[in-house]
């Protein structure tokens, strides 16, 4: 019996339509020339802000008015973006231990793309909000999170076992890399100067600029900060990941998120003169 909440098609056209626009949000410097200022993103910041609420909203919407999501698959989302909020200060600010990410995957894997992409979005701005950490870099946050819960929910659904936590913690060490070179992305072209080899450079070929992004994450996060966020969520996914994943599919069939309700008729009954006597 599978778990994963459905994603109808008009939630998939969401969906797309909001990873086209992350894309976007992070990679437009490379294609428009943006300026130099250190402190530029701060006022796109806002702007990417006003599109992913909205974006959250209608992938709710749709995710309700088509079946995928009620009432009690919106209240598990609620709870385990508490849990994630909460679990994030442990480990962020720490040679690059994260401890938000792991739960993420498993929550993703269980119950679904759509849901992923709600709870990676919804927990790091809870974990803000909590940790006095709002600024400029959170909407890029909650879309570069958003992607990990959306990925582990695209995860083929027929793997069990050792086999799936194997898969599993491999694409959370992959997603904690990927993870931080997004947040490189956000604020690189503003923030080396433009006298490095390092440097953005303003209407450069996008080779050029790519492969100075890459040696610019590779020197400064890869094998710092990246790799203690991967490391932390793989060893975290092979300890508890079987665990964590039958408590959530537990709960998911107990609260039988794809249940249809259905009001059930009681059968007509005689009038009181026309029953007939049950004994001699």
């Amino acid at each position: 019996m599978t778990t994963a909440l459905r994603v109808a098609p008009r939630t998939a056209v969401v969906l797309v339509l909001a990873s086209v626009a992350a894309l976007a949000a992070f990679s437009w410097p490379f294609f428009v020339p943006a300026r130099p200022e250190s402190m530029a993103r701060t006022t796109e910041a806002p702007l990417v802000f006003i599109v992913v609420l909205p974006v959250l909203v209608a992938l709710v919407l749709a995710e309700l008015s088509s079946g995928g999501v009620d009432s009690k698959a919106l209240a598990m989302l609620g709870v385990l973006a508490a849990v994630n909020a909460a679990l994030r200060p442990l480990g962020a600010g720490t040679a690059g231990i994260e401890t938000v990410f792991f739960l993420l995957v498993l929550a993703g894997r269980v119950f679904g793309p759509g849901f992923g992409f709600l709870l990676g979005a919804i927990s790091l701005f809870a974990s803000a909000l909590l940790t006095a950490g709002v600024g400029p870099w959170l909407p890029f946050q909650m879309l570069a999170a958003a992607w990990i819960g959306l990925g582990a929910g695209l995860l083929p659904a027929r793997l069990r076992g050792r086999v799936e936590v194997a898969v599993l913690a491999g694409y959370g060490a992959v997603a904690a890399y990927g993870y931080g070179l997004l947040m490189n992305l956000w604020f690189w072209p503003f923030s080396t100067g433009a006298d490095t080899q390092l440097s953005y450079v303003a209407g450069a070929p996008v080779l050029e600029n790519l492969h100075r992004f890459a040696v610019f994450t590779a020197v400064t996060s890869t094998f710092g900060w990246d790799t203690g966020r991967a490391i932390t969520t793989t060893v975290a996914i092979v300890l508890v990941g079987p665990a964590v994943l039958a408590a959530l599919r537990r709960a998911a069939r107990r609260a039988a998120f794809d249940a249809p309700v259905t009001f059930a008729v009681p059968p007509p009954t005689a009038p009181p003169g026309d029953r007939q006597p049950s004994g001699p």
